[in-house]
């Protein structure tokens, strides 16, 4: 069952490496992500599933210790997803090693603030799910996870539109702004019906990579029962941007 979830935004800017000489511009999303752990850590979970859009290549779960990295964005920043010296029974054997497969960007970017977090609340592993998956998989996979354990908390990486300004990766589109909106609104409200309304080819169009795994998290959390915070709203850089903490 669905504890607590934290939704965080995905941009590799987040990391301050990456970010360099801008890092002080997205201080407040990183304050506004801490917090959103910390709710997660206060829930208590068994098992905490980051999940994050990907290329369909590199969709699918990732174990605990698997790695990850910002290299391709011209820094030289390893993360790992968790201790891979123990598995989640706590025996030292770990799931990561050598061979496994890279983490797609964010999930590197949950693993990277699990990591400045200090996590070690429960258990951790990861699913990327394809940016284009249909809305009913995307629910059905969210209930999946949530009958995963008795205590089951999610980090939900994605963001909003990339069409928010004329300076943005995917240029200014007048829809980009209620979309976001009415996201930011189902995050607050804790929403899941909401959430699962949001248009799949809308958010295609829009560059909202965030659309698939937030509609995981409302899958999730059919009938939990929880409570909505958003923490952080804001499009910096043309890319809807939100913090959001269920519990």
């Amino acid at each position: 069952m669905l504890v607590a979830a934290a939704v965080c935004p995905a941009p590799p800017l987040l990391v301050p490496e990456v970010a360099a000489g801008a890092a002080a511009e997205l201080g407040d999303a990183r304050t506004a992500c801490s917090d959103a752990l910390a709710v997660l850590a206060a829930s208590r979970p068994d098992l905490l599933v980051v999940v994050g859009a990907a290329e369909e290549g590199e969709s699918g779960p990732y174990p605990q210790g698997a790695d990850g990295s910002f290299r391709r964005f011209g820094v030289g920043v390893d993360v790992r997803l968790g201790d891979r010296d123990k598995n989640r029974d706590g025996d030292g054997d770990g799931d990561g090693g050598a061979g496994a497969r890279p983490l797609p960007p964010s999930l590197a970017v949950g693993a990277w603030l699990l990591d400045h977090a200090r996590w070690g609340a429960a258990p951790l592993e990861a699913l990327a799910v394809p940016e284009a998956l249909d809305t009913d998989r995307c629910l059905r996979t969210g209930r999946e996870l949530a009958a995963r354990a008795a205590r089951v908390a999610l980090l939900v990486m994605g963001d909003g539109s990339a069409c928010r300004t004329v300076k943005a990766p995917g240029y200014l589109d007048e829809r980009a702004a209620p979309f976001d909106a009415a996201a930011a609104l189902a995050l607050a409200d804790a929403d899941t019906a909401a959430l699962a309304a949001l248009d799949a080819g809308l958010a295609r169009e829009l560059q909202a990579a965030g659309r698939a795994p937030w509609q995981v998290l409302a899958g999730a959390a059919e009938g939990a029962g929880l409570g909505g915070r958003l923490l952080y709203e804001d499009a910096p850089y043309g890319v809807g941007y939100f913090v959001a903490a269920w519990s």
